[in-house]
């Protein structure tokens, strides 16, 4: 049950839960995922508290991740303004338009959209704001919502390796290899090639040909206008903030939380203007921040209590090929297995700083790698929460099957250019 009816599209269009989609109302309630989170948070500080972890090193670790917090955070927060302002869905809107009703062309443009916001935007942005955005365009355009969830669920895994900015793990692994956005992603450009394209030829076998859908054409939909001058301000405004944080990306170096906060800044600077009700202390993410935090506490704590010797055995310190996809192999099946940012601080410890090859494709390993298990990435984690909420139906077994073939392909390929191109 890969996709709906034309029967359902036409009583969901007739009935269209999209505000529902775009901008539910906050709840309160803590969920399950974030209680997990909270308890992850709390076992970190009795690792500490406790002495597993001596407190000179947790220090390290907090100093070490305070400005990626700074940018997680910020970055949050602009997107999350974004949303609000409806960037994201008169981008949306305007690219079905654009595709005339013909699905291939809306599938590249679909794809251009969800690579582009995880490259220049993290992955979590993808997740948390591009999601729900796409599963509300499938309503007005009578489209399948399951293809459009899947194309945002695998390109905020698969997209996220070209910039340090596109993934938590991506700042880590250029902090730790000393390079520069525009270093990084001349070593990653190819990579980031051959993992979108391996992407692209799954998604249309899979989710987006004929064969996976009813109709050969679909409905575009009526573009989004705003209604007023405070609208469009607000539009047009955030959609400055982001245009220039993504044009700063190249100059800012490790300070790009600050460009991000500075980014934020105007955005909310806008809102306390014109729209002053917006501004709730639910835009900071404390769940993704406790999260972080929590892992940076309690991996550190189990590598000292043997993780780190099960990492060396399956890694190794071979420097060639070799020892390349051991890492990535790794990194992905413990991504799997547990969690992506674990499985790379983890696999992190062990792989020299001198072997930049093994530690970048350990890094392919983690961020390509992590679509096979609900839990394998945060960003898989809140994609298919969307999928759950809005009532899309993700079958589980066709999930695994096909995320598994396109994690091997793709981390097989990218990891064979970032040798063939070092």
């Amino acid at each position: 049950m890969g996709h709906v009816s034309e029967q359902q599209v036409d009583s969901a269009a007739e009935n269209p839960p999209s505000s529902a989609l775009v901008s539910a109302p906050p709840r309160w309630g803590l969920s399950t995922l974030d209680w997990v989170r909270l308890g992850l948070f709390a076992a970190g500080l009795l690792c500490v508290v406790t002495g597993l972890l001596p407190r000179a090193e947790a220090a390290d670790n907090m100093r070490r991740i305070g400005p990626l917090l700074l940018f997680l955070c910020s970055v949050i927060i602009l997107a999350e303004l974004t949303r609000q302002a409806k960037v994201f869905d008169v981008i949306a809107h305007r690219l079905a338009i654009l595709g005339r009703g013909y699905y291939p062309a809306l599938f590249l443009l679909c794809v251009l959209f969800a690579a582009a916001t995880t490259i220049l935007l993290n992955l979590d942005t993808t997740a948390v704001l591009l999601t729900p955005v796409m599963l509300a365009l499938a309503v007005p355009a009578r489209i399948p919502p399951l293809p459009l969830a899947m194309t945002t669920l695998w390109l905020a895994n698969t997209a996220s390796l070209l910039l340090p900015v596109s993934n938590l793990t991506n700042l880590l692994a250029a902090d730790r290899v000393a390079l520069r956005a525009t270093d990084f992603a001349a070593r990653m450009w190819a990579p980031q090639l051959v993992s979108i394209a391996a992407t692209m030829v799954c998604l249309w076998v899979w989710y987006w040909r004929r064969g996976r859908r009813e109709t050969d054409r679909y409905v575009p939909p009526e573009p989004i206008r705003p209604e007023n001058a405070r609208e469009r301000t607000l539009l047009y405004t955030t959609a400055g903030a982001c245009l220039l944080f993504i044009l700063a990306i190249p100059f800012v170096g490790d300070r790009i939380g600050i460009a991000a906060t500075l980014a934020a800044a105007i955005a909310v600077v806008a809102f306390a203007i014109f729209d002053r009700s917006s501004l709730r202390l639910s835009l900071i993410p404390w769940q993704l921040l406790v999260f972080v935090v929590g892992l940076f506490l309690v991996v550190p704590t189990l590598s000292r209590f043997g993780l780190a010797d099960v990492m060396h055995a399956l890694i190794g310190h071979d420097s060639g090929v070799v020892g390349a996809y051991r890492a990535a192999g790794a990194g992905a099946g413990l991504s799997n297995v547990a969690n992506n940012l674990p499985a790379y601080t983890a696999g992190e410890a062990v792989v020299s700083e001198e072997n930049r090859n093994q530690l970048l494709a350990l890094l392919i390993g983690t961020n390509v790698g992590p679509i096979v298990t609900p839990w394998a990435s945060l960003a898989t984690l809140l994609c298919l929460e969307f999928c759950r909420t809005h009532g899309v139906r993700v079958p589980m077994p066709r999930f695994v099957l096909t995320g598994l073939g396109l994690a091997v392909v793709a981390t097989t390929g990218a990891v064979a250019v970032l040798l063939a191109t070092g």
